[in-house]
């Protein structure tokens, strides 16, 4: 795949990165509601500044970008990636946008009949985290957007990875999964907030919920 990125002259830009351009692209969805929250926005939103800590400066964001992993099969598609620059800190950040869709399956559902590169993958995953293993229970989604942070983090040289939910649903939809994994973390967090822990590497990694403006929906 290229790694050339153009300029966007507006929203309907990131429909056509999209995996299924038709479907995913309409009001009320994620896609959407994160295109036209991002294109809005003066840099970062300021939802998302706020959970870096505030006055966050946004130096580039590539709209669907793909992170390998190891074990090979899918690469984590990240809704967003942007690094982005907090006084003299920069930060490598991936953004998953939800408004009413799930995490996905479990790990425990992902690992079912796994294969030796799904293993591979998940032990790569925990090792990053500090973690001895995933519970069965938690979102591999949430797994795998966060190591995309911390191996993007890795390899431009940024002080710290973040992966900040990008919420549109009022109702805070499908937080409970997400305070979980947080929690698993050492993390107690609610709508609105952040927290960083040290990496085993070192690098900080901050974890936060954003709740993206009704607007956009």
């Amino acid at each position: 795949m290229r790694r050339i990125f153009i300029p966007t002259t507006g929203a309907e830009d990131w429909q056509r990165l999209l995996a299924d351009p038709e479907k995913h692209w309409k009001r009320g969805n994620s896609a959407m509601a994160a295109a036209l929250s991002w294109e809005a926005a003066d840099g970062l939103p300021a939802e998302i500044s706020a959970c870096l800590g505030g006055s966050a400066q946004l130096l580039l964001a590539i709209p669907e970008h793909k992170v390998a992993l190891p074990g090979g099969g899918r690469a984590s598609q990240c809704d967003v990636f942007a690094l982005a620059k907090r006084n003299d800190e920069t930060i490598a950040l991936a953004v998953e946008a939800k408004v009413d869709e799930p995490f996905g399956p479990t790990v425990g559902e992902w690992l079912k009949d796994a294969s030796a590169g799904k293993q591979e993958r998940i032990a790569h995953i925990c090792a990053l985290l500090g973690l001895s293993d995933a519970p069965p229970a938690l979102r591999y989604q949430l797994f795998h957007r966060t190591a995309a942070a911390i191996l993007e983090a890795a390899r431009f040289n940024s002080d710290r990875a973040a992966m900040i939910v990008h919420s549109f649903s009022q109702e805070h939809k499908w937080f409970v999964d997400f305070r979980a994994f947080a929690e698993l973390l050492g993390m107690s967090l609610e709508p609105g907030q952040s927290d960083t822990l040290i990496l085993p590497s070192g690098t900080p990694l901050t974890l936060g919920w954003a709740v993206g403006s009704a607007e956009f929906l």
